[in-house]
């Protein structure tokens, strides 16, 4: 059996681009069999080959951190509008929106912040000033009211739902990108009620969410003090905050 035949048998529906991304990657013979097998076996394509397209861009993704979604990139064309002097990527898992505003924005200072080791590990591949831990907390305290745009792809699938995700995300991603708690929205309101201390006057915090938990989110956000709106493009949406 090909490969082709082998990744369309494992459940791949794009199998032939994914055997020629494997076959563009691998460096023998040998080592095209190990990331078929590991593909074949679950794993992520983004994992298996290392990284992930992004806005146009090709961002390293290591094993166990969160892949990049495309509906994202919305988030990164409303900070890149902004045209802020200082962003922060909070919850930045490989560092994707950090790494395409920095492309974008020559002349912005970029920070971005992850709770996981591993997760920031991978981003400082993808991008500078790459710091560990606990949302804001992360942060050096001089940036405290100066932040121009803050993007937070905060994790929103509430906790009892992540067991009804693909697999490739719930056995591959790590759970704390994942897991929004009760309803999916507890890390977006603790970082909503810390945003204006963070942010300069008229800055901007931003945020993905669902089309279901939309109206709860808009919510946490003009009760943190935001001048909040809801924007849809095709299948994302994005709360956004004004302080």
């Amino acid at each position: 059996m090909n490969v082709v035949d082998r990744l369309r048998a494992a459940g791949c529906v794009f199998a032939e681009e994914e055997a020629a991304l494997l076959a563009e990657t691998a460096t023998s013979p040998d080592h095209l069999e190990a990331l078929v097998a590991e593909r074949v076996g679950g794993l992520p394509l983004e994992h298996v080959v290392g990284w992930a397209e992004f806005c146009g861009h090709r961002i390293v993704v290591t094993k166990g951190v969160f892949v990049p979604r495309h509906r994202t990139e919305l988030l990164v064309d409303l900070a890149t509008e902004l045209k802020p002097a200082l962003v922060v990527d909070l919850c930045c898992g490989s560092g994707a929106v950090g790494a395409v505003l920095q492309q974008r924005l020559p002349n912005a200072t970029v920070y971005a912040a992850d709770i996981d080791p591993t997760a920031v590990q991978c981003a400082r591949q993808n991008l500078t000033n790459v710091l560990e831990g606990d949302l804001f907390d992360a942060l050096p305290a001089h940036l405290k009211g100066r932040i121009d745009v803050v993007v937070a792809n905060v994790p929103y699938v509430p906790t009892d739902d992540i067991q009804f995700m693909p697999p490739e995300a719930r056995e591959y991603e790590a759970r704390v990108a994942l897991d929004g708690g009760t309803d999916g929205l507890e890390v977006l309101r603790r970082v909503a009620t810390q945003a204006k201390t963070w942010l300069r006057p008229g800055g901007h915090l931003m945020s993905e969410t669902s089309s279901r938990q939309a109206p709860a989110a808009l919510d946490a956000f003009t009760a943190a003090g935001l001048a909040a709106e809801l924007i849809t493009e095709e299948d994302s949406t994005a709360v956004v905050g004004r302080s």
